[in-house]
């Protein structure tokens, strides 16, 4: 999954919340090194890496792009993710997208030590483009695999994929309402286990 759902999946711990944001950048045992609930956070994420990566609806989404996108079907499917995620937010929060988006964008900001340096260098990038209210939108979700496609120095050609995006969006839409509703469940549990 990608930034938005991690965000969502850690509940109201901001702690937590920063630990998965960021857990991308820490490898193997190095989580070890930051606080109690930095660590949670962190292992919560690859619990929720591991999930997606071998759920049969996710890689349903994936296999439709793989032909054209290789090894990069996943991560565009995360981005996709994001997009339905943010585009139908008021069936998972009460609190409106874009409050919800500048408590995080604060607490980033107040947690700022904390973060591994890569994380620190995106960070204002993050935020002056907002990065996590413009998944809701395709516009946003192209300027996104845009960037993505740039990092990749245009080799994985996934600002493409909004394309696939738009042809099969009822598709996409329909397996990540069901991925999610089981995701949700599964981060919930291991939540639970994690701080109890």
């Amino acid at each position: 999954m990608n930034f938005l759902a991690h965000i969502y999946l850690s509940g109201e711990n901001d702690l937590i919340t920063i630990g998965n944001f960021m857990a991308d950048s820490i490898k193997g045992n190095k989580y070890r090194k930051y606080p109690e609930e930095i660590q949670v956070g962190i292992l919560l994420h690859r619990h929720i890496d591991t999930f997606t990566d071998t759920h049969k609806t996710f890689r349903r989404s994936t296999k439709r792009l793989h032909k054209k996108y290789g090894h990069y079907s996943g991560v565009i499917v995360d981005i996709l993710y994001d997009h339905f995620l943010a585009k139908n937010w008021q069936n998972y929060s009460d609190k409106p997208l874009d409050d919800y988006v500048q408590n995080f964008y604060d607490s980033l900001e107040e947690n700022f030590e904390i973060l591994p340096l890569r994380i620190r260098k995106m960070i204002p990038f993050m935020i002056t483009d907002n990065w996590l209210l413009s998944y809701a939108s395709i516009e946003g979700i192209t300027r996104v695999l845009e960037g993505m496609n740039r990092r990749t120095k245009h080799r994985s050609s996934m600002n493409e994929a909004v394309l696939e995006l738009e042809t099969f969006y009822s598709e996409f839409e329909n397996e990540f309402t069901h991925f999610f509703h089981e995701l949700i469940i599964s981060s919930n549990k291991k939540l639970i286990e994690l701080t109890s």
